[in-house]
């Protein structure tokens, strides 16, 4: 299970209004398990475009990195990870700062 130990959350401008709904990009910091293959002892964070469009709020696309290297890991979410880490984009948008 992952275990999300801090993050930055940061509006995307479009300044041109090509795309619809806000973006915001999550930087979670990640604590996993030694016995996961997820586990690395470089460190791991997750990189989620959050869109919120309206009444819809969605995971947009999403990256595993190794945060010593800034290396993009070719990983993918499980169904219950996805569900969990788009909860807690919902519940921290108020972490942005508006300019």
């Amino acid at each position: 299970m992952l275990t999300i130990t801090e993050y930055t959350v940061e509006q995307i401008k479009d300044p041109f209004n090509i795309l619809s709904g806000d973006r915001y990009e999550f930087l979670l910091y990640l604590d996993v398990p030694e016995d996961d293959e997820l586990h690395t002892d470089k460190g791991l964070a997750l990189k989620v475009l959050y869109t919120v469009d309206g009444d819809k709020q969605l995971i947009s696309n999403y990256n595993f990195v190794e945060t010593e290297t800034n290396e993009y890991l070719d990983f993918e979410l499980e169904d219950d990870e996805k569900e969990m880490i788009e909860a807690f984009c919902r519940n921290n948008l108020n972490e942005t700062e508006e300019e």
